[in-house]
């Protein structure tokens, strides 16, 4: 074989096959390591959550392949993506051998043993000169030595990670090839948005009985445009979870995917807090298949919240669609020009009373409204209402628009240039998701006092400034 004549080679390698492979090599082109102790610990929740499967698959690996010059005759593998997972695939091989090899824990199987020990000899061991690379890879090796010498972790789990834990890997014997792979296969990834991601875990997390639904489930979710289902997820759902949390909510990628990923009512353990959830799954299911509703027609629908725990599968599903229809119900209803003249007739404002009528008119119509930094500020105040409402309903919503417009706009009335970290600093600063998430009752959150402002906010919001004054919220 000739770079004149590239051929790709691909197919599958279980992790002890992956690792015993000496010819791999970290070239010195690839950036450094910079996995964290958190990236291991979901690396190896996933793993311990797919124990029970006859395979599970970790990601991709491209190799480059070419010859050793230091070595005549032999080879060596690049790897030109996958560092990252395989180097901490190789972190635990390490710890495994450390922590349960001739320690006051062994392992007993003879098979393990041997494994751990050809993969012990055959395995590289890359040096990095990057001192990001070095601090990660002992911070990851303490990480995952914690891991492996729990008890929990078996010697079934063991077996599992080295034997039925897989990577796909893709073989190029030219360079110039195997990097434009790497590159069409990041740009797919680019193009793969998190909510992507969330829908193949979450197909995976099917439950026997409902796997039956996932032709439906899968027709509906291709059904919504994915640029919705992106804005969806980053502008409303990501924002609010997170800083319901009291965390940062800048960006949305693939590294939060974990915010969108609970239980498996089927596989996780009889845990005290997971019963809740399982009795309203259960009973939900119950009630809508009875046969009464075939007389009265009566269903009723999973009780979603903004910030609870996800429960896996296709309740996942089904509470993505709620929040479609919800937040698309919100901005019919309070972010059209003509506030509640049209719209669904689940939210009707002709019973608002107070400034919140004129709050919304204002929002709605102010000159300034589509500059990026009003954008952050409309953000703001869209989040903690449909919060409120996901909460409280419509209780006393005339009073939480009021107290929702003053915390969110006089962000705007104090800067005069607004971004997005400035968005997500206020909100850690002065968190009122938090104050929502706690309350009890509407009054709760609506008895917090607001700063009183002195403006220094251009013309292009007066019609803000002005209600502000009316109001007296600013000097």
């Amino acid at each position: 074989m000739t770079e004149a004549t590239p051929q790709l080679k691909k197919g599958v390698l279980t992790v002890k096959q992956l690792l015993e492979d000496s010819s791999l090599t970290i070239p010195e082109y690839q950036r450094p390591y910079k996995w964290t102790p958190r990236n291991i610990n979901q690396l190896f929740a996933d793993i311990v959550l797919h124990k029970d499967k006859s395979a599970y698959r970790l990601g991709t690996v491209v190799f480059h392949q070419e010859a050793d010059d230091k070595n005549p005759g032999k080879i060596k593998r690049n790897i030109v993506d996958g560092q990252q997972r395989t180097l901490s695939l190789m972190l635990a091989v390490r710890a495994l051998i450390n922590e349960r090899v001739d320690s006051y824990r062994p392992i007993k199987s003879q098979d393990l043993l041997k494994t751990l020990q050809t993969l012990g000899d055959c395995m590289v061991d890359p040096v990095f000169n990057s001192l990001t690379s070095q601090s990660n890879l002992h911070n990851n090796y303490l990480a995952v030595s914690r891991i492996v010498s729990r008890a929990e972790f078996t010697e079934e789990l063991i077996d599992f990670l080295l034997n039925k834990c897989q990577v796909v890997y893709f073989e190029l014997n030219n360079i110039s090839e195997a990097f434009q792979f790497f590159d069409s296969q990041n740009a797919r990834g680019r193009d793969l948005e998190p909510h992507d991601l969330l829908k193949a875990f979450h197909l995976r997390e099917f439950t026997n009985e409902d796997e039956g639904l996932k032709a439906e489930v899968v027709s509906q979710w291709e059904s919504s445009e994915t640029e919705k289902l992106a804005k969806l997820f980053a502008n409303y759902l990501f924002r609010i979870r997170n800083w319901s949390r009291g965390a940062s909510a800048r960006y949305f990628g693939k590294e939060h995917t974990h915010l969108f990923k609970g239980v498996n009512i089927d596989r996780t353990d009889r845990y005290p807090f997971v019963e809740q959830l399982r009795m309203t799954h259960y009973f939900v299911d119950s009630y809508n298949r009875h046969d009464h509703r075939k007389m009265d027609d009566n269903r009723i629908a999973f009780p979603f919240h903004l910030d609870q725990m996800i429960i896996n599968g296709r309740r996942f599903f089904e509470m993505i669609g709620h929040y479609q229809n919800e937040i698309d119900l919100y901005r019919a209803t309070f972010a059209t020009q003509e506030t509640g003249s049209a719209g669904p007739s689940a939210y009707t404002l002709s019973q608002l009373d107070g400034y919140a009528r004129r709050i919304l008119e204002t929002i709605n119509s102010y000159g300034a409204r589509h500059r990026t930094g009003d954008r952050y500020v409309r953000s703001l105040f869209d989040c903690l209402m449909i919060f409120f409402i996901d909460k409280f309903g419509m209780t006393e919503v005339s009073r939480a628009i009021e107290k929702a417009f003053i915390w969110a706009y006089g962000l705007r009335l104090k800067m005069q240039v607004l971004q997005l970290a400035s968005m997500d600093n206020y909100v850690l600063d002065n968190n009122m998701f938090l104050l929502i998430k706690e309350a009890t009752q509407p009054a709760d959150f609506l008895a917090v006092e607001l700063t009183v402002l002195q403006s220094t906010a251009g013309e292009k919001v007066d019609d803000i400034k002005k209600l502000f004054q009316e109001m007296r919220y600013c000097e």
